[in-house]
């Protein structure tokens, strides 16, 4: 693996390195690891002893988010993500949650539903369901290959309600799974952020046309999962100007910030943001840290950070922890190279999806 020539110093960086809390959990740092797909799951979107060992290597993170992982089959889109809706998963993901455990480490499970963002192959011919009838554009990969993109089912106002329940399931599922806690994904184009964004969301009931009609699901989602779980343990990702997946909204600061809003007034553990502006160039676009502010509570805040910048927040009170992706992928022990100012190795993007242990459980740790 090649490494990057830049090295940060720890005095530089301190504020990453400040305890924090997740709910009743204290943690030692403030340095995240981001949920990213790996697409290993086994037969029946059950994780392996594989993944077992790629969290367990990465315990040392203040909070792992796993990858994030489908409520109900409705919600597959991709192949070998894996699911909490069985009770093979559950056991699978308990193993998962043992050996992080037993390093010290703290770890959520994302809960997921990816709406659109799916293909016909893989629910026996039916077409994914959505918000509204619309199709998102270029191509989903499949086991076959990529396909391009079906125009979805709009969900019946009274199937919305068997939606939130498949998450309170989810959630009840990790709960029994052993799991810290949850996280709700609201981000990057799937099915709560398709409910939220009136680029994917031209329904005309209760769960359209306006912001406040618009959040009205992914807050029934939040309600439910609180329910099981308590609001303290609960946390979820957004991504305000992000246009993954087709996504834009005709006024992005005003629905962000009413969510922030409403989220706050439920206390929940956490408000994960990617920070990323993708409209950069557009006169609606704003800082989405801001919307820390609306919320109220504790922020993690994702988006090509290193080190220094992901401490600059911190210490300039625009985040209180930062979320790594790509660097924990190839570097299990980040923390322990950030505090050392050691280099950070590559990953190899063509491992990132699928395949076994190369590119997933065989980088180094600094003690090696």
């Amino acid at each position: 693996m090649s490494a990057t020539a830049t090295l940060t110093p720890r005095a530089e960086v301190e504020a990453l390195f400040r305890p924090a809390t997740f709910g009743p959990r204290s943690l030692d740092h403030r340095i995240v690891m981001a949920p990213m797909t790996r697409s290993r799951a086994g037969e029946g979107n059950v994780v392996t002893g594989l993944t077992r060992e790629y969290y367990r290597q990465r315990a040392s993170a203040a909070l792992i988010v796993t990858e994030a992982t489908q409520v109900s089959p409705q919600g597959v889109g991709y192949p070998n993500t894996p699911g909490i809706h069985t009770e093979a998963q559950v056991q699978a993901w308990r193993a998962v949650v043992d050996a992080v455990h037993a390093e010290g480490g703290t770890i959520v499970l994302q809960l997921w539903h990816v709406g659109r963002i799916s293909h016909s192959m893989y629910h026996g011919g039916e077409l994914p369901v959505a918000p509204s009838a619309i199709a998102a554009e270029g191509e989903v990969f499949t086991a076959d290959g990529m396909k391009s993109f079906e125009t979805p089912r709009a969900l019946e106002t009274a199937e919305v309600r068997e939606v939130v329940e498949q998450f309170r399931h989810g959630a009840k599922l990790a709960l029994d799974a052993g799991f810290d806690g949850v996280e709700i994904h609201a981000a990057n184009g799937y099915l709560i952020d398709q409910f939220l964004r009136d680029g994917a969301n031209q329904r005309n009931d209760r769960y359209g046309g306006s912001i406040e009609n618009r959040m009205r699901f992914p807050l029934e989602v939040v309600d439910a999962v609180v329910s099981v779980w308590g609001a303290d343990r609960v946390g979820i990702r957004v991504s305000p100007l992000g246009g993954f997946n087709s996504m834009e909204d005709s006024d992005p600061e005003a629905l962000f910030t009413a969510f922030a809003t409403a989220l706050g007034k439920r206390e929940l553990g956490y408000l994960h943001i990617i920070s990323d502006n993708a409209f950069a160039d557009d006169p609606r676009s704003f800082d989405p840290l801001w919307l820390g502010s609306a919320f109220g509570g504790t922020v993690i805040a994702a988006g090509g950070y290193d080190a220094r910048s992901g401490a600059d927040e911190i210490a300039a009170g625009r985040a209180d922890l930062v979320a790594f992706g790509r660097d924990f992928i190839a570097n299990p022990d980040l923390p322990a190279r950030f505090a050392h100012g050691a280099e950070l190795a590559q990953p190899n993007a063509s491992t990132f999806y699928g395949g076994g242990a190369e590119g997933y459980t065989d980088y180094p740790g600094l003690e090696d």
